[in-house]
């Protein structure tokens, strides 16, 4: 397949992300309807966590498998060991690192805070209230799990370019599909925690269109660049490090979710709320398992 049709396909298998972000958009969700929606946004994201550090120990469990079979020797398995641990390392001390350096920013007098019961936490930065220092804490943790969406949607493009590439046509569409499935419910992750923004005061605070369009392009946009990439360049180290990267990421993120989560003080809507995300998870997944991946 050339590489317009191939762009096409990662267009709109990372374009689907948009069907989510209205949920940023509602009016005045109540304290039960935010925790249900955090509930369920981890859900989806303890499912990414298996999808992609299951396809990052995939090489490497058949390196081990070669070497085992006497086929092979042990350089490839350390290879793809040592990338699978630096890129988990990165993506989750990264965030910490970039957590604690947003912490030690100078604050301003007026405090926000995220969700029902939360702690009252000082914006960010005096001046430039547009710039990301000045964000309230469900905006950056919105910010975060985009980016670790982007890192697993950009393996996922690689994917869809590698196989139309190699002339599996069928293949790449089915990938397609599943993946735009996928990217539909991981649009809903993103915005999840600006359902309980809020100022200081408790005011609702409504994210813009510009705000949910910039994070759907940051989780969504990755899918087409690594298609792009994919479709001339058929790297394994390359794909094992953007889904540890991913991994690690999205772990921090669930970290800092379930926090949100138990302040809320309902483990009934905790448990509703993971069961659905899960589901469905698994569900878009088994579309992308019909195609034999």
């Amino acid at each position: 397949m050339g590489l317009g049709p191939t762009l096409l396909l990662g267009l709109i298998a990372g374009i689907t992300i948009l069907l989510g972000l209205p949920v940023g958009r509602l009016r005045r969700p109540a304290p039960s309807l935010r925790a249900f929606l955090n509930a369920v946004a981890v859900g989806v994201l303890l499912f990414l966590v298996w999808d992609v550090l299951s396809g990052a120990w995939e090489p490497i469990d058949e390196a081990l498998g070669e070497l085992h079979a006497g086929h092979g020797g042990l350089g490839a398995a350390l290879g793809y060991g040592a990338l699978f641990v630096g890129g988990l390392a990165l993506g989750l001390l990264g965030l910490v690192g970039y957590e604690r350096w947003m912490a030690r920013r100078p604050a301003i007098s007026r405090p926000a805070h995220f969700g029902p019961g939360s702690a009252h936490v000082a914006e960010l930065g005096s001046r430039g209230r547009g710039s990301v220092s000045s964000w309230t804490p469900a905006r950056r943790l919105a910010l975060l799990i985009a980016i670790g969406i982007g890192l697993h949607n950009f393996a996922e493009g690689l994917a869809i370019g590698q196989s139309a590439a190699t002339g599996q046509i069928a293949l790449a569409t089915l990938l397609v599909v599943g993946f735009a499935l996928h990217n539909a419910t991981e649009g809903f992750g993103i915005t999840a925690p600006l359902a309980g923004d809020t100022d200081g005061d408790g005011t609702r605070r409504r994210p813009s269109w510009g705000l949910l369009l910039t994070l759907g392009l940051i989780g969504g946009g990755p899918t087409f660049l690594g298609t792009w990439l994919g479709h001339g360049v058929t790297s394994e180290p390359l794909s094992i490090l953007f889904l540890t990267l991913a991994a690690g990421s999205i772990i921090y993120v669930i970290c800092q979710l379930l926090g949100v989560a138990a302040k809320a003080r309902r483990s009934d809507l905790l448990g509703y709320g993971l069961l659905l995300g899960l589901v469905a998870g698994f569900l878009t997944d088994a579309v992308i398992t019909v195609s034999g991946v």
